[in-house]
């Protein structure tokens, strides 16, 4: 889904069979001559490391649907929950597979660079406008997330148990000034990679939450006790890019979320059984809205939120490069410029559009299917050639059944969201 434009550097697509070449030259001996190692991709040589790579596409997958898992297991139960868990687990790293699989074909690792090869430039741009509108709608539901929340917990910190009216508690002053000090700023990196520190930061605060969710769980009863596309934008700068390296990396975040999300789940589950709202946070302040840990825990969630926008605007601004500047070298007046178009845009729509929060639901329905499901799965049926892979192979066999999946998602999905608008009701645990 990514652009080696990040960093200004645009070549011709090209073709590279050769996928096992650079995981064999770990092995080698070291010589006191080394001849220059020959790139596997054609658009970028990445300098990411592998972990600061793991830190940035578990920041992206962990997201703000965190906050909703206890209420969606309370509706399940913990043993449907667990199952459906490990299938998102499973049917995540299938899509990564097919993605680092198309992309070692054509090598170059821009999702829309994909789109173009399966389909030509209409293809292209489906991908690009799939890519832009889906992570506007992440960073809009992050966003309203600071706005609803940072109020609270600075009246929180001052102690009032209402809302005072001061300037410094309205969400839409105070999602400008966050805009504008730390997110727009974080946009500037020249490179995802760099964002690999506040990534493990924002991690590091979600890990504390975790780890109170478990101690206020404990507490309470003693006795008993939903952005995949950042994984090519992170493959394009990750060092001595190959499949099985990239494939790693996506393997580690997403057990790691996996476990993140299981724990956040059970323990915010069994704290308050049915009575957990669709927002975790919510439930805790309803017991004390001054009690420290608490305050201390929906700070730490807010800087996670806030810190995981930056790394989902990298993607939208690729897609906008590849789009209207495919053939034009980096510049920063350039860079700079979609970021704080972008920035601007998604502060708009929080402050002067609160329905959005419904409109973008039913993007999501239809965006989400087509990045994880839909779109990997046609990709690779396309791109794959057939003398390697037949139509009638396995491998395509069970692609086209993942895209199949994807449009039966996407179908259900809106049938619920229209079927809540057609009866009144709001989009359920809805940001």
């Amino acid at each position: 889904m990514e652009l080696q434009k990040i960093n200004g550097h645009s070549r011709d697509d090209g073709f590279d069979a050769l996928d096992g070449l650079a995981e064999n030259e770990e092995f080698l001996p070291h010589k006191t001559t080394i001849k220059k190692k020959e790139l596997h991709f054609t658009d970028f040589e990445g300098k990411t490391s592998f972990g600061m790579s793991i830190f940035n596409l578990s920041n992206a997958i962990m997201g703000s649907g965190i906050l909703g898992l206890a209420f969606a297991m309370s509706n399940t139960g913990i043993v449907l929950f667990i199952i459906l868990l490990v299938s998102i687990a499973i049917l995540s790293a299938y899509s990564i597979h097919l993605l680092l699989r198309s992309a070692g074909i054509v090598g170059i690792r821009a999702y829309e660079q994909l789109g173009s090869h399966a389909f030509g430039n209409p293809g292209k741009v489906l991908a690009a406008c799939i890519i832009t509108v889906h992570n506007i709608g992440a960073m809009s539901s992050y966003l309203f997330i600071v706005k609803s929340e940072l109020p609270l917990v600075i009246q929180a910190f001052l102690g009032e148990h209402a809302n005072t009216g001061e300037w410094f508690m309205n969400g839409n002053y105070l999602i400008i000034i966050v805009s504008a000090v730390i997110i727009f700023p974080l946009a500037l990196m020249k490179r995802l990679g760099y964002l690999g520190y506040t990534s493990g930061f924002s991690l590091s605060c979600m890990v504390f939450f975790l780890i109170s969710v478990s101690y206020i769980q404990k507490i309470q009863h003693p006795l008993i006790h939903r952005q995949l596309t950042e994984v090519l934008p992170i493959y394009t700068e990750l060092r001595n890019a190959t499949k099985k390296r990239m494939q790693t990396v996506a393997n580690i975040s997403i057990l790691a979320m996996f476990v993140m999300y299981l724990l956040t789940a059970l323990f915010g589950y069994l704290t308050f059984y049915s009575g957990v709202e669709s927002e975790l946070l919510h439930t805790y302040v309803r017991v004390d809205p001054l009690d420290v840990l608490i305050l201390c825990v929906r700070l730490a969630v807010l800087v996670a939120v806030i810190l995981t926008v930056p790394v989902v605007l990298f993607p939208i601004r690729r897609a906008v490069l590849q789009i209207l500047f495919y053939d034009k070298p980096f510049h920063w007046a350039r860079h700079i410029g979609i970021a704080f178009a972008l920035v601007f845009l998604v502060n708009v729509l929080v402050i002067f559009v609160p329905s959005m929060k419904d409109i973008f639901g039913l993007i999501g329905a239809t965006s989400a299917p087509s990045l994880i499901f839909i779109l990997p799965g046609i990709f690779y049926i396309r791109i794959v050639p057939e003398e390697q892979e037949p139509l009638k192979s396995r491998p395509k066999i069970q692609a086209a059944c993942f895209t199949i999946l994807g449009f039966i998602f996407m179908v259900m999905s809106l049938s619920f969201i229209i079927i809540d608008w057609a009866t009144g009701q709001p989009i359920k645990g809805g940001h």
